[in-house]
C-alpha cells in the first residue's frame, strides 16, 4: 500500500457531551470505573500469581484476561478523563493511529483467550484423567501466545489500512475515542477497501472464535451432567457460568459495533455501547470470576487475613 497524502495533522473528539455538569458527572462515574477497573484486574492478577492453589491453567488464562482488560481500559479511559476534565478534545494523527492500534490488537487478543478458556474447560471436563498432562505449563504458555501474536498482527495490518486513507477535513470524530469505524467516516474518498477488510476481519475473527467456543460446550454440559458428586458438578457448572457470562457480555457488544458499516446512524449508536464496552467489561470481569468463584473467594480471604495479621 503506498501512503496518501493527508492534510489533517489532529482530530477532534465530539465525546458524549459539551454540557459542563455532565461532564463534571461523566468524569467523576469514568474515574470511579477506572479506579476499580484498575483495582479489580491487578488485584486478580497478583492473587492468582501469590497464590499457589491457583496456580491452574484456567486461573493462568484467567490473568492474562484480567491483563488484557486492564490494558484495554487503560488505553482509552485516561484520555476520555482527560477530555471530561481539560476540556482539550485533540489529538495528533499519530497518537490516534497509535490508539486505534492497540484498541483492534487487544480487542483480538481478548476473544481468543475467551476462546483458549473455552478449550480449557473442555480439557478439564471431558478429559480429566489427561488434563494435567494435555495442560502442560509449555501448552499453556503456546496456548496464550497464539493470541498476542495474531492480534498484534491483525491490528498493524487494519492500521495500515487507516494509514493509507486522505483525511481532508472534516477532523471532528463523533465519538468517545479513537477508533476505525468513526475515523473511517472522515475519509475523503473511497474507503471500499477499509470497509470491507475491517468487516470482513471483524466478522471472521468473531465467528471463528465464538464457533471454538460455541463447539465446546455441547460437549461440556452433557459431561458435567454425568459427574456423580454434587459438589464437582456444582463447581463445574460455576466456572463455566462465569466464562459463558463473560463471553455473553463480550461478544453481544462487539457484534453490535462492529458488524455493521460505519454510517452516521450506527456510529451515534456505537457511542454508548462503546462507553458500556470500555468502561463496564473490563469492570465487571473479576467481579464475574470473584463472585462465582469459590477457589477465587477462598483466595482472597485468605489472602486479605495474612494482610491483615502482619499489620
Amino acid at each position: 500500500m503506498t501512503r496518501n497524502f493527508t492534510s489533517v495533522t489532529q482530530f477532534i473528539l465530539l465525546g458524549l457531551t459539551n454540557c459542563l455538569e455532565l461532564q463534571i458527572f461523566f468524569f467523576v462515574l469514568f474515574l470511579v470505573a477506572y479506579v476499580v477497573t484498575v483495582a479489580g484486574n491487578l488485584g486478580m492478577i497478583v492473587l492468582i500469581q501469590v497464590n499457589v492453589r491457583l496456580h491452574m491453567p484456567m486461573y493462568f488464562f484467567l490473568s492474562h484476561l484480567s491483563f488484557a482488560d486492564l490494558c484495554f481500559s487503560s488505553n482509552v479511559t485516561p484520555k476520555m478523563l482527560e477530555i471530561f476534565l481539560s476540556g482539550k478534545k485533540t489529538i495528533s494523527y499519530p497518537a490516534c493511529l497509535v490508539q486505534c492500534y492497540l484498541f483492534i490488537a487487544l480487542v483480538h487478543v481478548e476473544i481468543y483467550i475467551l476462546a483458549v478458556m473455552a478449550f480449557d474447560r473442555y480439557m478439564a471436563i471431558c478429559n480429566p484423567l489427561f488434563y494435567g498432562s494435555k495442560m502442560s505449563k509449555s501448552v499453556c504458555t503456546s496456548l496464550i501466545t497464539v493470541p498476542y501474536v495474531y492480534g498484534a498482527l491483525t491490528g498493524l495490518m487494519e492500521t495500515m489500512w487507516t494509514y493509507n486513507l486522505a483525511f481532508c477535513g472534516p477532523k471532528e470524530i463523533n465519538h468517545v475515542y479513537y477508533t476505525d469505524p468513526p475515523l473511517t467516516k472522515l475519509a475523503c474518498y473511497n474507503t471500499h477497501n477499509k470497509e470491507t477488510s475491517m468487516f470482513v476481519v471483524a466478522g471472521c475473527n468473531l465467528s471463528f472464535s465464538l464457533f471454538i467456543i460455541l463447539i465446546s460446550y455441547p460437549y461440556i454440559f452433557p459431561a458435567i451432567l454425568r459427574i456423580l458428586s454434587t459438589k464437582v458438578r456444582c463447581k463445574a457448572f460455576s466456572t463455566c457460568g462465569s466464562h459463558l457470562t463473560a463471553v455473553i457480555i463480550f461478544y453481544g457488544t462487539l457484534i453490535f459495533m462492529y458488524l455493521r458499516r460505519p454510517t452516521q446512524e450506527s456510529v451515534e449508536q456505537g457511542k454508548m455501547v462503546a462507553v458500556f464496552y470500555t468502561t463496564v467489561i473490563p469492570m465487571l470481569n473479576p467481579m464475574i470470576y470473584s463472585l462465582r468463584n469459590k477457589d477465587v473467594k477462598q483466595a482472597m480471604s485468605k489472602t486479605f487475613f495474612k494482610i491483615y495479621f502482619v499489620f
